[in-house]
């Protein structure tokens, strides 16, 4: 008997288009993510198909954030035609993976003109506080 795609069982539902994606676990101020294979219509009741890795984005006592991929599984969903949200995208392109994500080219020149700008905010401090002694 062939079920129809409205049940969530049938022909669809195996050739349904997937998606790589961060899930969101842990508590409140302490996030953990898993890198997880899901549908792309993203419903509250369809469990997760595979679990890729994980990401601890919270520095630990090394100042280090921990990723965690299973890259043969990632090749194997990528062949599989499965799309990679813009988060794993990053991740990836960070590990190597994939070729470095824009964002993370945006945000690695914005965190070097703030630094930048808080060092000449502390020259002119200094500059200033020596001037009046």
């Amino acid at each position: 008997m062939v079920l129809p795609p409205a049940s969530g069982t049938g022909k669809y539902f195996v050739t349904a288009a997937k998606s790589i994606r961060l899930i969101r676990q842990g508590c409140t101020n302490r996030p953990f993510f898993h890198i997880s294979v899901t549908h792309r219509k993203r419903l509250n009741t369809q469990p997760v198909i595979e679990q890729l890795g994980s990401y601890d984005p919270m520095p630990n006592a090394n100042n280090e954030k921990l990723v965690a991929l299973n890259l043969e599984r990632i090749k194997f969903w990528l062949g599989q035609g499965a799309h990679v949200t813009e988060p794993v995208a990053e991740l990836l392109g960070l590990s190597g993976f994939f070729p470095i994500h824009p964002r993370s080219y945006m945000m690695a020149w914005r965190n070097r003109r703030t630094e930048r700008e808080n060092l000449a905010k502390q020259e002119a401090e200094k500059a200033k506080e020596e001037a009046t002694k």
